[in-house]
């Protein structure tokens, strides 16, 4: 069982950044890919950005290229995302998951590829 805590959302104006925060306790995370979903109000969620245990490999959706960056400390079983030049678009709650094992190391931008998600940071980009 993995036990996963999301923090750093927040209020912020169009063009801001944010760094959001996944900490993970229990059954190591540190293996596994792991990933940064979203769900805004009235849509379904949605990927945005995942990294392999390495930390070698990193896939984003396109709508967040060149703007958000996925890292991970395995030390600190931390996995963050650095999310720049907010748009309104981007508003909405951001999960934090575990990839499912038997994928091995590749990225699968799938939600039922994930198991052991977060409660989710709200983010809140005003124009």
């Amino acid at each position: 069982q993995v036990q996963l805590v999301e923090s750093g959302g927040g209020l912020v104006q169009a063009g801001g950044s944010l760094r959001l925060s996944c900490a993970a306790s229990g059954r190591s995370s540190s293996t596994y890919t792991m990933g940064w979903f979203r769900q805004a109000p009235g849509k379904e969620r949605e990927f945005v950005a995942a990294i392999t245990w390495s930390g070698a490999t990193t896939y984003y959706a396109d709508s967040v290229k060149g703007r958000f960056t996925i890292s991970r400390d395995n030390a600190k079983n931390t996995m963050y995302l650095q999310v720049n030049s907010l748009k309104p678009e981007d508003t909405a709650v951001y999960y934090c998951a575990v990839q499912r094992p038997q994928y091995l190391g590749a990225i699968v931008t799938t939600t039922r590829a994930y198991t052991y998600w977060g409660q989710g940071t709200q983010v809140t980009v005003s124009s």
